[in-house]
């Protein structure tokens, strides 16, 4: 399986809420072992019994690029549904059951993929999991809190269509990809989820759940023997292979301008440059020139230029972003409109100066060590943050000995490599957004 859901070039917002985990902080790479079971299902595992708890998250390929035409925020109505009633529970017990294990379950849908975490005290996991299973294998999705949920999601829409930054996120998803099923609107609106039933979610269900597009992390205070009992009791119960619609490549439309008219105090400023796939020999060449430019956001000479030097905004980063079907560079900051048309030529002067002078020793080697140390720190430092690391991993289809390797990969980039990557992706024109006043005005 080949995908990435978020970009694995440095700490990402996870699905899993690490912030209640309190776990002391890991400063090293975790042992990680590889499981599969009688039946197959494989998962990777994090031994910690420094808390009596296990926590586990998976990935299902196929997430909301796989809503049918018309039927815009099936996947992720799917997703809402599955812990509202399962089996022969009904919504109410089944979540009283789920109350009384002291279980904190979540599912969630992106764009590449479906997500399901769950984190239970070590000596609640058999109840826990046995809710889990039926979540995963036997939603009911009956009429009542499809309705209410359904009500939940379209109150959402109504309110996000006020909201000036919803409303140029999905402009900006339009305008870079057409058709392709990254610009659709993954919650979908009020008339294409009035349009899905109940036996739509199971068809969809059926589809996209099965043994084959699954990836699996675990950590926490459980072993590896009684972890392929467990996977096999939530997992092995489900289709051999799913149905998925296949999704094509796809690159983001650069060279155009977009505005978004608001009467905003502040005027927020969008670029899109060429990304860097994770596969790619110059990701790790391309990480670090970001880091450089915009993601390290203290050291970062967009930072220093309009931050510091002219006081311009409160923020301005880069980020590069990989899906599993695209991949861009994105630059975002906000401003007071009578100094936006400063702020878009600041920004697009530092980028041509990369893109023609590249980098110093200097800024490479801080770079470096900010990109190493961070990861360690924010990626690792939480049986929520080590399964979230784990499955993103797995997306990338690398093996267990990455999160070292990556380091490796790192530390071997050049000034060299970062101005060869920095031509490849700054000298060109890129898709800009502006939201709030024209900045000619």
């Amino acid at each position: 399986m080949t995908k990435l859901n978020t970009s694995i070039e440095s700490p990402k917002q996870p699905l899993a809420g690490r912030n209640m985990d309190v776990a002391a902080p890991r400063r090293t790479a975790p042992a990680i072992q590889k499981v599969e079971t009688t039946r197959g299902i494989k998962a990777w595992l994090v031994e910690d019994y420094s808390l009596p708890i296990v926590t586990i998250l998976f990935a299902f390929e196929g997430g909301t690029t796989q809503d049918s035409s018309g039927k815009e925020g099936q996947v992720r109505l799917m997703t809402w549904m599955l812990d509202e009633g399962a089996g022969d529970l009904s919504s109410e017990v089944f979540r009283d059951r789920l109350d009384d294990a002291d279980a904190e379950m979540r599912f969630r849908a992106r764009s590449d993929a479906v997500y399901g975490y769950m984190r239970v005290l070590a000596d609640q996991k058999d109840p826990a999991f046995d809710l889990l299973q039926l979540a995963v294998e036997q939603p009911r999705f009956d009429q009542a809190p499809l309705d209410r949920v359904r009500a939940q999601m379209v109150t959402g829409i109504i309110a996000d269509a006020k909201d000036p930054n919803v409303v140029a996120r999905r402009a900006w998803k339009k305008a870079l990809y057409g058709d392709h099923p990254y610009s659709r609107q993954a919650e979908g609106t009020e008339q294409t989820l009035a349009t899905i039933t109940a036996a739509d979610l199971k068809a969809l269900h059926k589809r996209l759940f099965a043994r084959a597009n699954l990836t699996i992390a675990v950590a926490g205070a459980i072993d590896a023997s009684t972890l392929k009992h467990d996977l096999d009791r939530i997992f092995a119960g489900l289709p051999a292979t799913p149905s998925l619609v296949a999704v094509s490549e796809t690159a983001p439309r650069l060279g155009r301008e977009i505005h978004i008219p608001y009467d905003l105090p502040q005027t927020g400023l969008r670029l899109a440059y060429p990304g860097i796939a994770v596969k790619d020999p110059q990701f790790f060449p391309a990480c670090l020139m970001n880091q450089i430019l915009g993601k390290g956001s203290f050291m970062s000479r967009l930072w220093k230029e309009v931050r510091e030097k002219r006081g311009l905004t409160y923020n301005i980063r880069s980020h590069l972003v990989n899906s599993s079907h695209s991949s861009m560079l994105r630059i975002s900051t906000g401003t007071s409109p009578d100094r936006a048309a400063e702020m878009l030529s600041i920004i697009r002067a530092e980028v041509r100066e990369m893109a023609e002078k590249g980098v110093s020793q200097q800024e490479l080697e801080a770079a470096k060590k900010e990109v190493i140390g961070s990861y360690a720190i924010e990626c690792l430092n939480s049986s929520s943050a080590i399964v979230d690391t784990l499955v993103e991993i797995q997306e990338r289809d690398e093996d267990i000995d990455f999160i070292e390797r990556r380091k490796q990969l790192i530390q071997a980039v050049t000034v060299e490599d970062v101005g060869s990557v920095a031509k490849r992706l700054l000298h060109a024109n890129p898709a800009i957004m502006v939201v709030g006043q024209s900045i000619e005005g």
